[in-house]
């Protein structure tokens, strides 16, 4: 159904995205087309509704995986970002074990779970219902962030909730809850993540992690990270075309006003 993601996902494969903030099914199509693992698609900071969410995965179509990040980890959230056909959903502010394991019960269908059934896109509007039901449970992804100082603190016992498939750390908010608001490169804050990180691969539990700095990325993948979100569509619309006025004004300077 979304080509294997979840078992590469936990099989720690590195798996390469990019945030998608504009409400645009053109711009995640774009994006798609790059050739990213994945689409971290931003319905808790981007005005993203669960109408242009869903015609934002249907543009993407079956060139990657898109996974929703849902406002707050509610029920009635998590079952409409399932039901419009995400791959998965990556939810904010998790800061408990007893929180993650209410979200996996939303996420699975009974006997697992508590997941509501009902009829949707991701069921082909039921066309092909069934198989959906059969095998929903084993292919959507639930990753849950960590970025609050006092996640931190919880972090071994929300790693240990079964039916989490990444924990994924967000380290802008991580800062703001430390009194660091966008020092992410602060000791603090690094030691705070270092602590995720250690916590998480002593069990085996597929790590995530955003950056604004593709560049920055390096590091992360060499200390364990595999779920990466690299830089965001309007940070790369806003770079690229201040990269191209750059150009344009070098050489326009160089040919010089008409004589």
């Amino acid at each position: 159904m979304f080509h294997s993601f979840r078992r590469r996902l936990r099989a720690r494969n590195p798996l390469l995205g990019t945030l998608v903030s504009l409400p645009s099914p053109e711009v995640a199509e774009v994006l798609a087309t790059v050739g990213f693992d994945w689409l971290f698609l931003d319905g808790e900071h981007g005005p993203l509704d669960y109408l242009m969410a869903q015609r934002m995965i249907q543009a993407v179509g079956d060139r990657c995986p898109c996974l929703l990040r849902v406002p707050l980890g509610e029920e009635i959230e998590i079952k409409k970002a399932l039901d419009i056909g995400a791959a998965g959903i990556i939810v904010p502010q998790v800061s408990s074990a007893e929180q993650a394991a209410r979200i996996v019960r939303w996420c699975r269908y009974p006997p697992e779970g508590t997941r509501g059934v009902g009829i949707a896109r991701a069921h082909g509007y039921g066309g092909y219902f069934g198989d959906y039901l059969q095998c929903a449970n084993d292919e959507v992804s639930i990753v849950v962030q960590v970025e609050h100082i006092d996640a931190v603190g919880n972090v071994e016992s929300i790693a240990d909730v079964a039916g989490i498939d990444a924990v994924f750390v967000g380290p802008y908010d991580l800062s703001a809850s430390m009194g660091l608001t966008g020092q992410v490169g602060h000791a603090d804050v690094t030691a705070a993540i270092a602590t995720v990180r250690d916590a998480c691969l002593r069990r085996q539990m597929p790590l995530g992690i955003f950056s604004l700095d593709p560049r920055a990325m390096g590091s992360h993948l060499e200390q364990g990270f595999s779920l990466v979100a690299a830089g965001c569509d309007s940070a790369y619309l806003l770079g690229g075309a201040r990269e191209a006025l750059a150009q344009l004004r070098s050489l326009s300077h160089r040919v010089g006003a008409p004589g």
